[in-house]
């Protein structure tokens, strides 16, 4: 069992998630990773086992609640759980922010709720251990204006402000929540590959591109000092 307990990936992928796995299975964390599929499961544990880090993998789509709950209810039976990274992105595509109505401006929070339902599940036990941290990726779009990403953004800037009132909350109770907001493209991510693969309709991502080692090394960071709750990365410029 790790020292230092579990650190759950929740939407764990190639880029950003693999990489908070790497980084904080490195400082003596188990690993729970969490995806919506299997397909990579097999690709994931062989790379954590290869570095001496201890892994398991489950599946769970993040939107259905009770499926969420059991499983982290199951990762949380093998340990406690010290570290949450949060980083599922919304699934729908944009509707323009002047064509909105409620419902629709209701609908991009789908990707919201589910980070509340997994910090509900897991902030009990830190609290009464005292310790532990929560760390979520959110969008640019947040403290931005970026039309582009429409009803979207409303909920990128729900996340934010989840994350930093959160902080502010739990700061005078050894517990830590933070926020990566994130402008650009995550290399090795699934939307970096898209991008790449179709220049012609996306566009040269050159000089919009992150390295998600670099974004989960600053993680670490924000873990560890708990000097500041946000860390803003911009490859998009403006």
């Amino acid at each position: 069992m790790s020292h230092r307990g579990t650190a759950l990936i929740v939407g764990v992928g190639p880029g950003l998630g693999m990489s908070m796995a790497r980084r904080f299975g490195r400082e003596g964390f188990r690993v729970a990773l969490v995806s919506r599929s299997d397909a990579r499961h097999a690709t994931y544990l062989a790379d954590l086992t290869a570095r001496g880090i201890d892994a398991t993998t489950h599946v769970a789509d993040v939107t259905d609640r009770s499926r969420l709950g059991a499983v982290l209810g199951d990762i949380g039976r093998d340990g406690p759980i010290g570290m949450v990274y949060y980083g599922p992105g919304p699934t729908q595509q944009p509707v323009p922010i002047t064509d909105i109505d409620s419902a629709t401006a209701q609908s991009a929070f789908e990707w919201v709720w589910p980070a509340v339902d997994v910090v509900s599940e897991v902030l009990p036990g830190m609290l009464e251990r005292g310790e532990g941290a929560l760390l979520f990726a959110g969008g640019l779009s947040s403290v931005r204006p970026m039309p582009m990403l429409g009803h979207l953004a409303l909920a990128a800037a729900a996340l934010r402000n989840y994350a930093l009132t959160l902080n502010a909350a739990l700061s005078e109770r050894n517990l830590y929540a933070g926020t990566l907001t994130i402008g650009g493209l995550v290399e090795r991510g699934d939307i970096h590959a898209m991008v790449t693969a179709d220049p012609e309709r996306f566009g040269s991502p050159e000089g919009h591109t992150l390295d998600p080692d670099d974004l989960a090394e600053t993680a670490w960071n924000m873990y560890r000092t708990r000097d500041r709750a946000e860390e803003i990365f911009d490859a998009l410029g403006g």
